[in-house]
């Protein structure tokens, strides 16, 4: 077994200034993650910052009606929070959809962003993986890739980023709050994934050594109607072969608003702004799902193993969508 230090900290600026002093070390959360990372040995820190108690823990609603979601809040609790539920609800299905109960009761917001691909060659320290070791070769290519990307690929690396928790996020435009030892700073979901290309081992435009501090979601009426849907292999605790996080505001039959994010299709949380731009302003209906979907869905380059991911993924965006303008249960009443 590999010896590595362990070290609690209470507060956010001795988190990083122990970090920096120890580029070998790691943030430590709940661990779901980098914990079984560090068994296979593909993760050897020299040190595990424990930042549980980090006063960091507190969902709360922003000045302009958004929510701030503390990065150390578990799975479980933001998934079970009235106003998570109330004015995203597609936030809290996704989360519900991903991992145990056990495994959301230990898991972190700020955690949940920084896992790493579950590509089974990722793991393997016996098997190349350009993102385990650059320029070691993707055998995923030639392999086993059944359930590897569509979209956003390179000849680099072929692997899905696996959180349910971030395609809803990323369909609500969340802000990633951090801090460094030169201060706070705040990305964007959809800048803080770098494109795949021909660094697949750089998988975040955090700066070294940032600490995660929350996650802001704008106000977004929107979103008030959503739903997530993940497809699995099997019934439960499996991580999706596609899924969807879906927002749809329609009056008098015409599209004014949509947000759409697929999941487990590309590196990252895959923002289906081609689609969304398709279908705004226009008419609310199977046909016009189904061009948006093609739409986004033209840039697809399938493997010979995945190329049904593109028939899913359509079918997804079909399904949802026509379940989105049917009445709900509340108004029926």
């Amino acid at each position: 077994m590999r010896e590595f230090g362990y070290q609690r900290v209470f507060d956010v600026a001795g988190a990083v200034t122990l970090l920096g002093a120890d580029p070998g070390a790691r943030y430590l959360g709940g661990g779901t993650n980098l914990v079984d990372l560090m068994k296979a040995g593909v993760e050897r820190p020299a040190l595990l910052i424990d930042v549980r108690e980090l006063p960091l823990d507190r969902i709360e609603t922003t000045a302009d009606g958004g929510l701030r979601i503390g990065a150390t809040v578990t799975n479980s609790d933001l998934a079970a929070h009235p106003e998570v539920r109330r004015r995203y609800p597609a936030l809290a299905q996704a989360v519900l959809a991903g991992a145990s109960g056990q495994l959301r009761n230990m898991a972190t917001v700020g955690g949940n962003l920084l896992q790493r691909t579950r590509c089974g060659y990722y793991a393997d320290l016996a098997k190349p993986c350009n993102k385990r070791v650059p320029g070691s070769g993707c055998p995923a290519i030639e392999g086993e890739h059944r359930n590897h990307a569509i979209l956003g690929a390179s000849a680099q690396c072929v692997a899905v980023h696996p959180s349910d928790m971030g395609v809803a996020l990323a369909a609500f435009d969340a802000v990633v709050t951090y801090e460094t030892a030169d201060g706070p700073g705040e990305l964007p979901l959809a800048e803080f994934y770098l494109p795949v290309g021909d660094s697949p081992h750089l998988e975040t435009a955090l700066p070294a050594g940032a600490l995660i501090t929350g996650i802001t979601l704008p106000p977004a009426p929107v979103a008030a109607h959503s739903r997530y849907r993940k497809v699995r292999e099997r019934a439960s605790y499996a991580f999706a072969i596609g899924s969807i996080a879906a927002a749809l505001d329609v009056r008098d039959g015409v599209v004014r608003d949509v947000r759409l994010a697929f999941g487990a299709v590309a590196s990252r949380p895959w923002r289906a702004r081609e689609a969304e731009r398709v279908l705004t302003g226009g008419p609310a209906g199977a046909d016009a799902f189904a061009a948006a979907a093609d739409a986004e869905l033209a840039a697809a380059e399938a493997l010979p193993q995945n190329g049904y991911k593109v028939t899913l993924m359509r079918n997804l965006v079909v399904a949802v969508l026509t379940e989105l303008t049917e009445p709900s249960e509340e108004a029926a009443r």
